[in-house]
C-alpha cells in the first residue's frame, strides 16, 4: 500500500493520505451524491468508463447518476474515495460497490479507480471492504464481471484469492468470483 488510513470514528469511514500528498475520504456513497459523480465521471477516458461500463457510455446522465447514488442499504453497498475538499469543489475518485441478487445469498461487486489515484493500492483496499461487507453479510460468494482484457482488475482479483470462470453471456467477458463459505441466516 502506498497510503495511511485514519478511522473517523463512522462505519466504513476513513481518511486515506497518499503518498503523493492527496487526501482522500472513503465514505459510504450519500443520496446526494449525483451531482459529484457527474463532474467526475467527466475526468474519466473512454477506456476507464470502457472497462468498468464495458461498452462506451459518453455522459453520465442525472437520472442515472441519481440512481448509482441511491443505495438500498439491505441488499447494496458503495463506498467511494473523494476528495477531502468542500463538497462543491471535491470529486468522486474510485467507486465500489456490490449488490446482493435477488433470492440469492451472493453478490456482484463493480470497481473503478480514476487514473489520477491509480497504481496506489486503492483498488486492493476497495475489494477488501467489499469483501468484508459481503461476509458482515453473511453471502457464500461474491462475483464480479470482467472484461478480458482488463488485465489490472483480473491480476488483483486472483491476487486476493479469487477464481475465474466463462461468463454464459458474452464471451468478452471473464466472471471472478470468490467463494466465501458463510451462508445467510434467516
Amino acid at each position: 500500500m502506498k497510503f495511511k488510513r485514519i478511522y473517523l470514528g463512522k462505519p466504513w469511514c476513513e481518511a486515506i493520505e497518499l503518498d503523493d500528498g492527496q487526501q482522500l475520504i472513503a465514505r459510504p456513497m450519500r443520496s446526494n451524491d449525483g451531482p459529484t459523480l457527474r463532474r467526475s465521471f467527466a475526468r474519466l477516458t473512454p477506456e476507464e468508463v470502457r472497462m468498468r461500463f464495458m461498452h462506451p457510455l459518453k455522459e453520465l446522465t442525472p437520472a442515472y447518476a441519481k440512481k448509482l447514488a441511491s443505495i438500498d442499504r439491505k441488499r447494496e453497498f458503495a463506498l467511494v474515495l473523494v476528495e477531502n475538499k468542500p463538497p462543491e469543489l471535491a470529486l468522486i475518485g474510485a467507486v465500489a460497490r456490490a449488490a446482493i441478487e435477488s433470492d440469492a445469498d451472493r453478490a456482484e461487486f463493480a470497481i473503478i479507480v480514476g487514473a489520477e489515484i491509480a497504481r496506489f493500492g486503492l483498488g486492493s483496499y476497495l475489494l477488501k471492504r467489499v469483501i468484508e461487507w459481503a461476509r458482515k453479510k453473511r453471502l457464500s460468494e461474491l462475483y464480479g464481471r470482467v472484461l478480458f482484457d482488463n488485465k489490472a482488475m483480473l491480476a488483483l482479483a486472483h491476487r486476493l484469492g479469487f477464481k475465474r470462470r466463462l461468463s454464459e453471456e458474452e464471451e468478452e467477458i471473464v466472471e471472478v468470483f470468490l467463494p466465501l463459505n458463510r451462508k445467510r441466516s434467516a
